[in-house]
């Protein structure tokens, strides 16, 4: 059960809120909701929820605006959830700092996987050096990674695309984001780049490099890391 997590829910639909609140306490969550933005601001910053799912049509605020002002200071899971299925709407999501975006029609079992897996990872792992994922180590640190207890041989690049990747576990992290990051804002176009790269880590992470089940494709979007 889940009684210790509230989850906020910040949409103006009340079919939609039902239906969240109805799915969220039959799983043991705690559910609070919000019809506009700027009251899903305000019951954000009095109740310190687990997690936010945010609608991206909201009444008085865009969506997009909302989150931009959450992650000035929340560093919680934010799942957006809305009608809008555009991949540029939902890059900008992620770009923005949601950890996830599903679209309406929503499936309910797939919603709370979701949400289980923000939480799970959505402890601030920024400060961590030492990263553990099956048989594979990331030592931050010492700049080492391990598979099995045998050392990678990584290149600067593709360890820090790894490390990257690894304090971001279980977030959906945008081709342009990781660009942006990794080689600077120049290189933000450069997917096929990127993809190169990605496709040599698998090649030493992975235990079948065809079927990944570390680095994983988010289809048009970017990349999640985790088992």
């Amino acid at each position: 059960m889940n009684e210790n997590e509230t989850i906020l829910i910040i949409d103006d639909e009340l079919q939609i809120r039902r239906l969240l609140e109805i799915t969220l306490s039959a799983d043991g969550y705690k559910v609070l909701y919000s019809a506009n933005g700027k009251e899903g601001l305000i019951d954000a910053a009095t109740h310190h929820p687990s997690l936010i799912i945010l609608d991206l049509g909201l009444p008085d605020i865009d969506g997009q605006e909302i989150l931009k002002k959450l992650r000035e200071w929340y560093f919680k899971p934010v799942i957006i959830l809305s009608v809008r299925n555009s991949e540029d709407e939902i890059i900008k999501a992620l770009d923005n700092g949601a950890n996830d975006y599903l679209t309406k029609p929503f499936r309910s079992r797939e919603l709370l996987a979701r949400i289980r897996s923000a939480i799970r990872h959505g402890e601030n792992k920024a400060d961590e050096t030492l990263f553990k994922f099956g048989s594979l180590t990331i030592d931050i640190a010492n700049h080492i990674a391990k598979k099995n207890d045998e050392i990678l041989k990584l290149t600067t690049t593709e360890f820090s695309l790894l490390c990257l990747m690894a304090k971001n576990e279980g977030r959906v992290l945008t081709h342009q984001y990781i660009l942006k990051e990794i080689w600077g804002f120049g290189y933000t176009e450069q997917t096929q780049y990127l993809r190169v790269f990605v496709a040599q880590i698998r090649k030493k992470i992975e235990d079948n490099p065809s079927k990944p089940t570390l680095l994983i494709t988010e289809s048009g979007i970017g990349y999640r890391f985790g088992e």
